[in-house]
């Protein structure tokens, strides 16, 4: 089971916001650039995250974007949510007349496990935290190439 580039670049675009916001908006090109995804991609992306609310566009000479609300806000599982829909493993949980077997299956009950499970995990990260993780590890990388 893998994710798709849509929620894993919509978290890197979400975070690069975080990390690069500021006083002014964001470009996108920059985005693009800074995370080696494609601009066009990157557009595509953005759509979903403004129509949930996580990005707002700001127009014009000094446009682009900012963050919809404060990062301290914004979990991770609302970018999934918004960038890939459900995070259901199995058609089945999302709609259980798509299976016969739905209501005598044990493992339809695995799998429900393990969409909570991760579900509980990326609602417990926020922007602000993954923000700080990445922090962390883009300095204990600079001090590593000062101690050689």
């Amino acid at each position: 089971m893998k994710l798709s580039t849509k929620g894993r670049y919509a978290v890197r675009l979400m975070l690069d916001l975080t990390l690069n916001q500021g006083d002014k908006p964001v470009l996108l090109r920059e985005v693009a650039r800074r995370q080696e995804i494609s601009f066009r991609y990157l557009e595509q992306l953005v759509l979903n995250l403004k129509t949930a609310g996580l990005v707002k566009s700001i127009r014009g000479a000094k446009g682009g974007f900012i963050l919809g609300r404060p990062a301290e806000s914004i979990t991770l599982l609302e970018i999934f949510k918004a960038s890939e829909g459900s995070l259901s493993i199995v058609e089945c949980l999302e709609d259980a007349s798509f299976c016969g077997r739905s209501k005598t299956c044990a493992s339809r009950d695995l799998w429900l496990e393990m969409k909570k499970a991760m579900e509980e995990i990326l609602n417990r990260w926020t922007l602000v935290k993954l923000a700080e993780q990445q922090r962390g590890k883009k300095a204990s990388s600079q001090s590593l190439l000062y101690n050689i």
